[in-house]
Parts: C-alpha cells; structure tokens; sequence
C-alpha cells in the first residue's frame, strides 16, 4: 500500500494497527471533584483484519469479529499531510469499548494530554483522559502522610496513573514530530507504557486525526489550526502586575463587622505605587461577598456586588480605572444556597437535577452548591447575562472563570444527554459561555478571563489558562515545583498562553506560604505572560505581597522586568495567536539534544530567554542544563556555552539566559540597568 503522505504515525503503522473491542460498565464516584472509578470488562477480543479497500478518499479497514461474524468498518481519509482513522457505523453487539494500538518508535518522547504536573515526558505512563479536580483530597492527606514519613516535599505522592487533571485533552505530541487527536469526548486512557507501541483505550466510536511536520513549529501550527488559536490579550495586562486584594478580615470562624473592600483596596494601591511597584489591577475574589469555612476565606458564590462588602462597587472602579488599574473579579458555575440568585435559579429551574427530580447539590470542599445547567438554553442565557450585566457591566477588567470539572456522571440534564459523555465538555462549554459575554459586550481585547479546566474545545473559547491551585510549598508535584511541567504539557496540547498565581493558593494543616517562597516565585512569574498575584485561601497565615520593605521590593524588581519585558512576550503572543507557538516552550523545541527531551524544570520564553526558576527551598545557587547555543545571564551579564552549568542564585537573581546575536539581545540585555 503506497503512503499517500508524510505523517510519522502514517498510512503503513494504521495499516499494522491491532484493535480489540469488549462490553463495559463504568462505576464513578465523586467526592468534592475527585472521581474514584472502576470498570466491568466483559467479552474482551482482538479483532481480524479481513480487508483493506482503497477509496476515492482514503481506505476501508474492515475487521471481523471472530465471536460474533460482526464486522467493524474504519474509514481512514487523507488531506495533505492530515490522516484521519474514524469508526464508521453504530455499535455491534453492544459492544462500547474499543482499543487501538499502534507501532511506534520504542525511543520517542510523548508530551501533552491536556495538563500533567508531575511528569512531562509521558512515554512509561498509562494516562486517564477525565477532567477531576487535581488538588482532591486523596493528594493531600497522602502528601501529608509521605511527608511525616519521609521528610518534606517528597518526589512522589501518588501513581500517575492515579493522578488527575483539571486540563484533560485526548492529545499527545511525539518527539518524533507528529501529533495525534481524538475528537472524543467520554472516558478514556492513553497508554504510553510499552516501549514500542501506543495503545489508545476509548468509550465511544474512536475518531483519531494525526499530522506531522519537520519541526515542532509547524507541528504546532498544525495543531492549533485543528483545535483553535487563542486571542491577544489586553495591552493594559503588560504595563504592571495584578496584585490579590481581598478584604480578609475574619477570626477564623465568623467574619468582622465592618468591612471595607474599597479603602483596603485604595491602601494597597498606594502602598505598592509609594515603592515603586508597578500595579496594574486589583484582583478581588470576593466582590460578591464572603464565607469563612473550615478550609479558609472563600467567596459567596453569589454573582452580583456585596454593597456591604464592596461600598458603591461601580463607582470606585471608573475611580481607579481613571488611576490605571483595572478591576478583577471571580465567578464559577456554582451558587450559593444561601443567596437571592440561587433561589431565582431554582424556581426557574435551571440547575442540574439528581435523578429524583431535585437540584443536584455539590459539595464543594466544605460546602455544598448548585449547578446551572448549561444545556437549558434558557439557563445558558441567563448566566451569560449575569457576567455581561453584574461583572463586565459594572467595569470589570476580567475575572477568574473558575472550576468546570465538577459535573457528576449520574445527574439528570435538560437536553436528556448522558453526562458521563458530556463531562469532559463541561470546561469547554463554560468557557464558550465566558468568551460570548465579553463578545457580546463588545469588550474582546479589552476584557479576558483565565481558566483552570479544559478539554477539547477550550482552547478555542478560553482567552488564558492558568495551572490551578498549586500549593503555598515547594513541592514538585503540587508546589512551585508543579507549574513548569504543568506549563508545557498545556503547551505540547495545543494551549500556549498559561499562568499561576503568585505565590501559590492552598493552604491547609502545616503548609503555609513563606517569604522566601513568594518572592521565588515571583521572580518566576516576571517571565510568563502575566503577573498576577494570590492570597491563598487563609491569607491570614499567608506572606503578602506588601507585608514589609524587602517584599514590596522584590515586587517593584518583579513588575519592572515584566513590563520591560512586554514589547518581546507581546511578540511572542503574536506568535501563539497567529501561529499556535507557544509563548513558554519546552526546551527540545528548538534543541534536538537529549538531555532537551527530559528536562521540565526549565523552559524557554519565546526562541530567546532560557529560565531556570529556583525551586527548592533555602537554595542560593542552581544547576543549570544550557542548549547548544551562547548564553549570556539576564543579571550578571556573564557568558555561557552550552552544557550543564552551576551558577549564583540570590533571590531577586533567579537563573535566566539570553541567547547571544538574537534579533533582541540588546533590548532585553538592558532591561535590567534601566530599572
């Protein structure tokens, strides 16, 4: 059989392809986002190839089951470079569960899957395809436990295959430079653990597209012309850093009397400005009023402006608007039961249904909540509607789209479709309905939102990722160690514009946020696409931002490198928006070296700056792997060849390289004497 092109998964490896097909029943349940689950298998068997057929458009496979006499027909099609391998027909014999394996280069490297934190190269790991909530509570009591044992911030938590994702896409990439997509949407496992060949597990009729390309440039072009292109963001993001500014006052238990979110918010804007921190947007999680919990300070889910909370809200935001800082909110597909718009929800009927008919509650960490179930069109509407009236119509600069994973597979939904298929959905659906309020208002490159969950679908809608609640420690797999591989694994699936909060999110039990850790990351965050700064969820035990001189410092030294740094990363953005490259690249993927291909501690900004942030705790100095290339180091000016180099590392001098001759090296060599 002639290749009809170039792809590296091509025409003679699908040819060779084994398929298997069996009966199963699945067995989900959730607690608090994290889904346990397991799965009846019966009738498992390895289909016949019986004939290969060729078509006007491509190939006829057709495989027989020996069991039944059944046939299973694939259609594989072709356009350009593009291959497309489709199961055509319904289901026979009820079966619903299919494998597909695949020969493949026993040496290749495999990236992406949505968005993975503790590993990167995913060749040894068998990889569930199931948007959860990552940080559940099974990672953080055994976190705990292997740290009493083990000592701090041990390497490993739990098996990645256990692992969960906020971001689970069924896309890889290969080091070999092809790409594979399964536009699907139920439950499945990507299995990379044999060295040479892939296995691919679905629930549904597979659908596989695979194209390749001579560099990973163009395969990322590829890809994102498959699954969609992010769009700028405003230019107001690049002229300084968005600081977290809730008015926390609490006991622990009840919360004061008296708040005063504006003046607190007028104190910490001049604070910062006194010392020179350049402060572009305040970030007020709880605009719509609080709730203090057992698990911290968290919002009142409650989508419209707390008067008592936030005094004159719309006002005091066209007052710092008119100062140059924009004004960030927060909001997720829940209400709360306690408010006045879940009972409007209610009686309109637009949240999830259990299947007696009543609201599906969630409990969502300590408390439970209603869903808006977004296949009621009418409820869709509605929602939308509270962002463009009570957040985008009040002079919001843009919010945090929180959550998207908590759809429960045994919940009733108005279309009567099955929510165990429409579950991966969900992220992508929130964020549709996210981008059409900012669309529809007018305000698209004005106004953005950021997400934490994903799957197909969102990276066409979402206009930033950020990775989720990383703990306030120096983990690697929850910590600041986590948000470089988490960073690039989005990356390698087609989403090339991520951030994390400064200074990390959850604390819980022992963990709290330190200085040091803050300002380490930080410095970090000065060279990703924004800066943008949290509280935690009990910001009371939390280092702030503008606790002291040498912190606000750091934050001045922070936000004068990424402005500084603007005219590039825009650069870079350009390139994401037009292109599908992404602004934060893995190493190999402008070096085809090896040691390239295993490195997720380090990543390049653009083509021209190496990072390598300081993640370990107390470390002044820090080893760094150099690509091929001169180096000349972003602080000290010092130059370096390529290979593995130990160099100085005091805080506010975290190891970051400027390759030598590139077309920016001057502006961005002098960025730092000019602070």
């Amino acid at each position: 059989m002639e290749d009809k092109g170039d792809t590296v998964i091509n025409t003679n490896q699908i040819m060779e392809m084994e398929v298997m097909v069996a009966q199963g029943e699945n067995n989900f349940s959730m607690s608090r986002g994290s889904f346990k689950y397991k799965q009846k298998i019966k009738n498992k068997r390895k289909l016949t190839r019986k004939s290969v057929k060729e078509v006007s458009n491509g190939w006829i496979l057709t495989y027989e089951d020996s069991a039944t006499s059944q046939e299973h027909i694939f259609l594989l099609s072709q356009e350009g470079s593009q291959l497309r391998l489709a199961y055509e027909g319904k289901n026979k014999e009820g079966v619903n569960r299919y494998w597909l394996s695949f020969p493949t280069n026993p040496k290749e490297h495999i990236y992406g899957c949505g968005e993975t934190y503790s590993e990167f190269d995913l060749k040894g790991q068998n990889v569930r395809i199931w948007v959860a909530e990552h940080q559940n509570t099974s990672r953080i009591s055994q976190k705990i436990i292997k740290e009493k044992l083990f000592g701090k911030h041990p390497e490993k938590i739990l098996p990645f295959e256990k692992y969960e994702s906020y971001y689970a896409q069924p896309t890889f990439v290969s080091s070999d430079k092809y790409f594979v997509h399964c536009d699907i949407n139920a439950y499945s496992e990507f299995d990379f653990t044999q060295p040479g060949k892939i296995t691919l597990y679905f629930q549904e009729p597979p659908v596989m597209i695979t194209d390749s390309g001579e560099s990973f440039t163009e395969l990322s072009e590829k890809l994102s012309a498959l699954l969609g292109r992010p769009v700028a963001l405003p230019d107001w993001v690049f002229e300084g850093g968005i600081f977290a500014m809730q008015d926390w006052q609490f006991d622990g238990k009840n919360t004061k009397e008296g708040f005063d979110g504006c003046g607190n918010v007028d104190r910490k804007i001049e604070k910062a400005r006194a010392a020179g921190v350049k402060i572009n947007g305040v970030w007020c999680q709880d605009w719509c009023g609080c709730r203090c919990t057992q698990f911290g300070y968290q919002v009142m889910w409650n989508w419209q402006y707390d008067d008592r909370q936030y005094h004159n809200l719309p006002e005091k935001i066209k007052e710092w608007d008119a100062k140059g800082v924009k004004f960030l909110g927060y909001i997720n597909p829940f209400i709360a039961l306690e408010k006045n718009i879940y009972q409007e929800a209610k009686e309109k009927g637009y949240c999830v249904k259990d299947k007696d008919g009543n609201d599906y509650l969630v409990t969502i960490t300590t408390f439970p909540a209603a869903m808006v179930d977004f296949t009621n069109p009418e409820a869709y509407e509605w929602y939308k509607n509270l962002i463009k009236k009570n957040m985008i119509g009040i002079g919001m600069g843009g919010w945090m789209a929180d959550f998207g994973e908590y759809l429960p597979i045994d919940a009733v939904l108005y279309s009567g479709e099955d929510p165990a298929v429409l579950h991966n959905q969900w992220p992508a659906i929130w964020a549709k309905l996210n981008r059409e309020a900012i669309e529809e208002s007018g305000k698209l490159g004005e106004v953005f939102f950021f997400t934490r969950a994903g799957h197909t679908g969102t990276i066409k809608y979402s206009t930033l990722m950020w990775t989720g609640d990383q703990h306030v420690d120096w983990s690697v797999d929850d910590g600041i160690g986590s948000v470089i591989p988490a960073t690039l694994s989005l990356a390698m699936s087609g989403y090339g514009m991520a951030h994390s909060d400064v200074g990390g999110y959850t604390t819980i039990m022992h963990m709290t946020r330190s200085k040091e850790l803050l300002m380490r990351w930080a410095e970090m965050n000065a060279f990703t696409p924004l800066f943008r700064g949290h509280e935690g969820n009990q910001p009371s035990r939390d280092v702030q931002f503008d606790d002291d001189e040498e912190l606000l410092a750091q934050m001045k030294l922070c936000t004068d490198i990424y402005t500084g740094l603007a005219p590039y990363i825009k650069e870079c953005m350009g390139q994401t928006i037009q292109e599908g490259t992404p602004v934060m690249r893995p190493l190999f993927y402008h070096y085809d070296e090896e040691e390239a291909y295993t490195e997720k501690r380090e990543y390049l900004l653009g083509r021209d700056i190496l990072v390598a942030p300081v993640y370990k705790e107390g470390a002044v100095t820090r080893e760094c792997y150099l690509p091929d290339d001169t180096w000349v180091h972003f602080f000290t000016k010092q130059e370096y060849k390529g290979g593995k180099v130990t160099v100085d590392a005091p805080i506010g001098q975290p190891p970051v390289f400027v390759r030598k001759g590139s077309k920016d090296f001057d502006m961005l060599m002098g960025i730092v004497e000019q602070k």
